[in-house]
This record gives C-alpha cells, sequence and structure tokens, in this order.
C-alpha cells in the first residue's frame, strides 16, 4: 500500500489538471482547434527573445563545468545579487544576494519556506479563492491550512476575519497579488490593515507569524495598477517569485525566495532554507536557467496581448449576460456560475470548454478561465459561450 497521504491525493487529483487531461481527450476527437481549453495557467505566448539569446549566450561563451555544474545550494552567488539589485532598483529595497535563494519555481520556493517553518500542527492562513494546492503544500509538513472565507463584494481579502481565523498555532498567511484565481491586485491599504492584525496576533500570542507572498504574476498587471511590495509593510515577509509568467517559461522551473534580513531570527531561517532546498531533493535550482534569468531581469512577456484577451473575453462574456470580475492582473477570469459550478463545468464540456470549477479554490458558485490562449481561441469560443449560456440561463 502506497503512502496514505498520496493514496488520498491520487484519488482526488487535481480537478485543473483533470481538466487539462480532458482538453487531450477532447481534442483527440473534435481536433485541437476545435477545443476552447481555459483550464490551465500555460501561457500560449512564446518567452522573449531575450531569453533565446541568453541561453546561447550562456552556453557560448561560459565554462559547461560551470554551467551545469553543483553551486551553494542558494544559487549562483553572482545571479542572486543580480536579482537583489534589480529588486532594490525596482521597489527601493536594500536586499543582497544573501537574502535571496534561487528555487524551483514559486511553488517549488513555498514547499521551501514551508518545510523551513512549520511544525507538525500548525497553521497555515489562505484566503479563498485560493490556489488548490495550497492545501496540499502545507499537508506536505503536516501543517493544516485554515481558510478565511471569499469576500464576494470585491475578492479582496478582508483582515477581519483574519483576525477571527487568527490562533496561537497560526505560522503564516499565504498572501497571492496579483491573485489566481480572482485576477485581483490587493491594494496597499488591503496589505497594512493585514499587516497590523499579524503584529496585533504575535503580540497577543507571544509567536512569530511570517506572510508568505507567492507572487508568479507579479508583472502582470493591467491599467497602470501598482501591486505593492510586501515586505515594505511588514517584517515577517517571505517573498516567493517565478519566471513561469513573466517570461513565458512555466517548464523551466526557475524562480527565487526573498528573505530578508528584518525577518525575525534571519540567519537561521536562511541557513534552514537552504537546507530544505537541498533536503527536499530540488539540491538547487536548475543552473543553466538560473544564469539565463540573470541576463533576462529586464525581460517581459507580451503583457498588450494578454491585456487584448483580458478585455475581449471579458467583454464577450459580459454581453451573453454572464457575471464577471473585470480582472486588474494575473491571467483569470473569475465569472460567477449560473448553476453549481461543477455541473457548469460539465456542462461547457458538452460545447468543448473547458474551465474549472470555483469549489475547486474553496469557493463554490464561480469558475475559472485562464485566457493565456491564444486570441483566435478566445473568439472561436464565443458561439459556443452562446449555445452553453442559452442553456445554463434556461435552467437557472
Amino acid at each position: 500500500m502506497i503512502s496514505e497521504k498520496m493514496l488520498a491525493l491520487a484519488r482526488g487529483n487535481s480537478a485543473i489538471r483533470a481538466m487539462f487531461e480532458e482538453g487531450n481527450r477532447l481534442a483527440a476527437l473534435h481536433g485541437r482547434e476545435n477545443v476552447y481549453d481555459f483550464s490551465l495557467g500555460n501561457p500560449n505566448f512564446p518567452a522573449p527573445a531575450a531569453v533565446g539569446r541568453a541561453i546561447r549566450g550562456v552556453l557560448d561563451r561560459e565554462d559547461s563545468l560551470l554551467v551545469h555544474g553543483y553551486m551553494n545550494n542558494a544559487g549562483y552567488a553572482d545571479v542572486r545579487g543580480a536579482v537583489a539589485d534589480s529588486l532594490n532598483a525596482r521597489f527601493g529595497t536594500a536586499f543582497d544576494a544573501d537574502n535571496i535563494i534561487m528555487s524551483v519555481g514559486a511553488a517549488g520556493g513555498l514547499n521551501v519556506v514551508l518545510k523551513t517553518l512549520l511544525n507538525p500542527g500548525d497553521e497555515v492562513i489562505a484566503f479563498a479563492p485560493y490556489f488548490v494546492e495550497y492545501g496540499n503544500y502545507v499537508a506536505n509538513y503536516d501543517g493544516k491550512l485554515v481558510v478565511v472565507p471569499p469576500n464576494t463584494e470585491d475578492f479582496m481579502p478582508d483582515p477581519q476575519r483574519l483576525e477571527t481565523a487568527l490562533s496561537p498555532r497560526t505560522k503564516a498567511v499565504i498572501l497571492n497579488s496579483p491573485n489566481n484565481p480572482t485576477g485581483v491586485v490587493y491594494t496597499a491599504e488591503t496589505i497594512a490593515r493585514i499587516a497590523e492584525v499579524l503584529e496585533a496576533g504575535r503580540r497577543a500570542y507571544g509567536t512569530e507569524i511570517f506572510i508568505l507572498s507567492d507572487e508568479p504574476y507579479r508583472e502582470l498587471a493591467y491599467d497602470g495598477v501598482e501591486v505593492p511590495y510586501v515586505t515594505k509593510f511588514y517584517n515577517n515577509t517571505i517573498i516567493c517569485y517565478s519566471w513561469s509568467k513573466s517570461l513565458s517559461l512555466p517548464g523551466e522551473r526557475i524562480g527565487y525566495i526573498v528573505i530578508p534580513r528584518a525577518v525575525h531570527e534571519y540567519e537561521i531561517v536562511y541557513e534552514a532554507a537552504c537546507i530544505a532546498t537541498r533536503v527536499l531533493g530540488f539540491v538547487n535550482a536548475p543552473s543553466l536557467m538560473q544564469r539565463v534569468a540573470a541576463e533576462c531581469l529586464g525581460a517581459r512577456t507580451d503583457v498588450e496581448a494578454y491585456d487584448r484577451n483580458r478585455r475581449l473575453l471579458y467583454e464577450g462574456l459580459r454581453a451573453l449576460g454572464f457575471s464577471c470580475v473585470f480582472p486588474q492582473g494575473a491571467f483569470y477570469l473569475w465569472m460567477k456560475s449560473p448553476v453549481p459550478d461543477v455541473d457548469f463545468a460539465e456542462a461547457a464540456k458538452r460545447y468543448n470548454i473547458l474551465v474549472v470549477p470555483g469549489a475547486s479554490f474553496g469557493c463554490p458558485g464561480y469558475v475559472r478561465l485562464a485566457y493565456c490562449v491564444s486570441e483566435d481561441t478566445i473568439r472561436r469560443s464565443l458561439p459556443a459561450f452562446e449555445k452553453l449560456a442559452a442553456a445554463c440561463f434556461a435552467r437557472a
């Protein structure tokens, strides 16, 4: 018999991945061009040209033993220094190489940090709707995910509900902005209020509480919306970042962790996170992609193309009578379901449309659509959505 934890996960596989596999099945039956797959956040836009140039340049210029060899578990010192310098220039911070750990994407970074912080029974708070894997990541280290109910007025985190969720076992709060699945960007005022609640909790319980800021969508913000840098609001903040979305590199698994010196017992936290990187089996972040990332710190994917998709899908669905949250960032549209969300997702498949039920994100009654697809896919999907709307609104 396999691990009981893994048996439960195998039986309850991610709805997102299940929809992705369903997309492959439908594509085999009907042709890929006739399937409108909004399930997986897999960018359909090529990496910036700077990435290809950097890969070729690193391989041509640098010693292959360096490029493909081991290094410190935290990553190459010069790469970490370049990341710190970039953050300092952008956000007015004062980081150096020893505040940065190169990670296997933001997901790998979160697992490193949770491995570092959690004792069995410690609680980690997430605001619904939240990325479906958070519960699994926390459970990996025998922690407990505590979910703050959704604020369905604007999907901004509710500091008052956070205050109610705090307990002596609270070890961390996960923030994800721009948010997956809603596309909401958390305001500076909201983050400041969250920081106040956590400071009060630290004093009341005599414990350290951390913010884990999960930031794979930081660069994908629209209409001049600012994404606040959370370390400026709360000392015990640890950042987990990925280039998966900003450079369209999800399969390369490259990102970084920021552990500021303001974090309580910074030295031991940083050292433990480096060890966690090793004992989790990552050993270090991919060596070639570390060196490539350092040369692409100023590069960005085509945010304007995402913006066109955002507006096209939002306006198209609204015209058909659907109620949607207008996303400020990321590449997801959060739509209210006119019928129970699981039923809606099943009905959508009859028209070769794949969406993810909101229940997967801790918020039933909604569905998530990933608009990181081609513009042509969105345009061709709208007649199918029209048929779906007619069928579902007739039932509602």
